[in-house]
């Protein structure tokens, strides 16, 4: 085994050695290294060509056409640009979002940004299963609401949300729906030809793809724009200038490809690990688990220890990498305001640690931890 063993797959994930072979051949001067934009020649024509076999693969994977795709430098832009640019073009019908306290910091952040100049936000409260409820969802819709943001799956909890019947609410009153796909994309369906989803953000490292690259899908039919938050040569239909980065495109499409064609072995490998990981610890010591377990995607894990805080936890266990939150907003450890948010105390938000696996987790690496968890307790 490797050490330390690496219980931190939502923070990100190793890069598939297939994925690093298919990358390779877009970096050198053997290979299709040249600028997508530059048409004059059969160099940018070889790599604009791969650049439209990603998009077609990331775009059967979700549902949607090619030509709904937008590259990105992963889910944080793509949410950024769904959020402010949809708000800007479509503020002369209302300046109200909806979203939901535990979305990603990238979701609340910039609706902060939003309120500061004249948008009004709402942030409804999960219950304490971490679910949204759907009744408040519709109570909060107003008149000018133009946009709501959910994610899919938690980054923290791993709890599933019913995007489908949240889909439904929406398309009924003409409220566009964001959909932050970043913890489920490959992992589970969703299907954007079927559920009325207006924008879903997507990014590659968290499904064994490389960092820096993510998309934005925004549908065509009812037609979707939002308007460019970062300027320059027009690329990407004008929704997202700058130079496409063919082997970070090319690596995402790969993964999600493999990710497509093996979900569901890596949905049972997955449940298979966390229930063999939940039985032995549960069996030493009555753990308190986080989140809608009926729901919850296997992947992930928020629990705490009756004995030790999660400071307390990972100074003691230095060979199991595990996080006590979202590695996108951690500053030291602070209590997650996802669970805060739940209505968990200060004291039981401390203790709250969060273990994530991957299609390369092994049974082996679980019996070790455990092992080593149990001696201590």
């Amino acid at each position: 085994m490797k050490f330390p063993i690496y219980f931190d797959n939502a923070a990100t994930t190793a890069v598939d050695p297939r994925v690093v072979q298919k990358m390779i051949t877009c970096l050198t001067s053997e290979g299709q290294f040249g600028n997508p934009a530059s048409l004059s020649h059969s160099v940018g024509q070889a790599a604009k060509a791969l650049v439209e076999w990603s998009r077609a693969e990331v775009a059967s994977l979700i549902g949607a056409e090619s030509s709904e795709i937008i590259w990105t430098s992963g889910a944080t832009e793509a949410d950024n640009l769904a959020l402010k640019g949809a708000a800007q073009l479509y503020q002369r019908k209302g300046k109200h979002i909806v979203t939901l306290k535990t979305e990603h910091k990238a979701v609340l952040d910039s609706c902060e940004q939003l309120e500061k100049i004249g948008f009004s936000v709402t942030y409804l409260t999960p219950e304490p299963n971490g679910l949204l409820n759907l009744e408040k969802l519709a109570q909060a819709l107003r008149k000018d609401t133009i946009l709501v943001s959910i994610m899919h799956v938690n980054n923290e909890l791993g709890v599933i949300q019913d995007i489908e019947a949240i889909a439904k609410i929406t398309s009924a009153r003409d409220i566009l729906l964001h959909v932050d796909a970043a913890q489920s994309i490959g992992k589970i369906p969703i299907n954007v030809a079927n559920t009325p989803i207006d924008l879903l953000s997507m990014c590659a490292h968290k499904v064994h793809g490389p960092k820096g690259i993510g998309a934005l899908y925004v549908r065509r039919k009812p037609r979707v724009r939002v308007a460019a938050q970062i300027h320059g040569g027009g690329q990407e239909q004008g929704m997202r200038s700058g130079t496409l980065a063919t082997h970070q495109i090319v690596g995402m499409a790969e993964a999600l490809r493999i990710a497509k064609e093996e979900m569901t072995h890596d949905y049972h490998h997955l449940k298979k690990i966390r229930d063999r990981f939940l039985a032995a610890i549960s069996a030493h010591d009555p753990v308190v688990l986080h989140g809608d377990q009926a729901t919850c995607y296997p992947g992930i894990v928020n629990l705490r220890f009756s004995k030790w805080t999660a400071k307390e936890f990972m100074q003691m266990f230095p060979m199991i990498a595990v996080s006590s939150g979202s590695a996108c907003h951690t500053k030291g450890i602070e209590p997650s305001y996802v669970l805060r948010a739940m209505g968990l105390m200060v004291e039981q938000a401390h203790q709250a640690l969060r273990f994530s696996f991957s299609r390369f987790t092994t049974e082996e690496e679980i019996d070790f931890a455990v092992e080593k968890i149990v001696e201590s307790l």
